[in-house]
């Protein structure tokens, strides 16, 4: 393990990394080219909001996997509907064919 894995606070120091496995909606094939770019650019934002760093993001047509790698102010659900909430809002916005899929 190297030492710049480890996020430093004034209090504390933490390692703790999430596994994340998010399945679209039915199963549908959703995720293209231009999602998965979108995806990525989304979780660069995020990462600079908030203290989350995206370590893996991978993707295929039906789910999306994530390491993240966070602080122990934030809960695994505050993790979890952070992250999707955004990039939902995103996706959908961005690119209103897959909220057409999906519903």
């Amino acid at each position: 393990m190297l030492m710049e894995e480890l996020i430093r606070k004034s209090h504390n120091v933490s390692l703790l990394m999430y596994h994340f496995v998010f399945v679209s909606k039915y199963g549908r094939l959703v995720i293209t080219e231009e999602v998965d770019s979108l995806l990525k650019e989304t979780c660069l934002e995020i990462s600079k909001r908030y203290d989350l760093r995206f370590l893996e993001l991978g993707t295929e047509g039906d789910h999306l996997h994530l390491l993240i790698q966070s602080v122990p102010a934030y809960s695994i659900t505050k993790i979890v509907k952070t992250v999707k909430s955004i990039t939902a809002r995103e996706i959908f916005t961005k690119v209103p064919s897959v909220k057409k899929k999906l519903w």
